[in-house]
């Protein structure tokens, strides 16, 4: 089977969905060119829980964490997230622009989230990310490749890359030459 038949409609097929509100419709969605790796962990530090899942979906619960007053307001998404164990969860279809970049500029163009796909890595800067993850990352990433051909190996990035001096993801222990190494680039 070939691997664009595992997303249909910008869904990936056989893994878990959960929606996010938080999306809005792409200006074009033939100029998905970009794909921008990110971490998170909610609260900070503290895998596992359905945190993720809760502020993706405008549902984190300002009671449970001090952190969770700061940002349960805050409506933000991502297409996956791939948590510790490689599990993958997609919110929002990646004909979709999600809202995970944030103010962000590529290569002299603005506004990231209109042509990029953001995927999320459970995870901080102050750990290394697990093998089942980078397994599901680079899966993930060729498959999105081969779906959108614009996201080339040159056009994946780090959430740093796109906005420096505010954001550090993926951070220190995100190893890149594994991550690009393990990809097929030929499809």
């Amino acid at each position: 089977m070939k691997k664009t038949q595992n997303i249909e409609q910008g869904w990936l097929k056989n893994c878990r969905h959960i929606f996010s509100p938080h999306f809005d419709a792409r200006p074009d969605i033939k100029d998905i060119s970009l794909l921008v790796i990110h971490y998170i962990s909610l609260p900070p530090e503290e895998f596992g829980g359905g945190y993720i899942d809760d502020f993706f979906q405008g549902k984190l619960d300002p009671t449970i964490h001090p952190y969770f007053k700061e940002i349960y307001r805050i409506r933000v998404s991502a297409h996956c997230l791939i948590e510790r164990d490689g599990r993958i969860t997609q919110y929002v279809s990646f004909n979709q622009r999600a809202w995970h970049a944030g103010l962000s500029c590529f290569q002299g163009r603005e506004k990231c989230n209109d042509f990029a796909i953001g995927i999320e890595l459970e995870g901080s800067n102050e750990q290394p990310f697990t093998d089942a993850q980078y397994q599901a990352l680079q899966w993930l990433t060729q498959l999105i490749m081969q779906a959108y051909p614009k996201i080339t190996s040159e056009r994946i990035v780090g959430h740093a890359d796109i906005s420096p001096g505010r954001k550090i993801d993926p951070g220190q222990y995100f190893d890149w030459k594994r991550y690009l190494s393990g990809l097929n680039f030929d499809g």
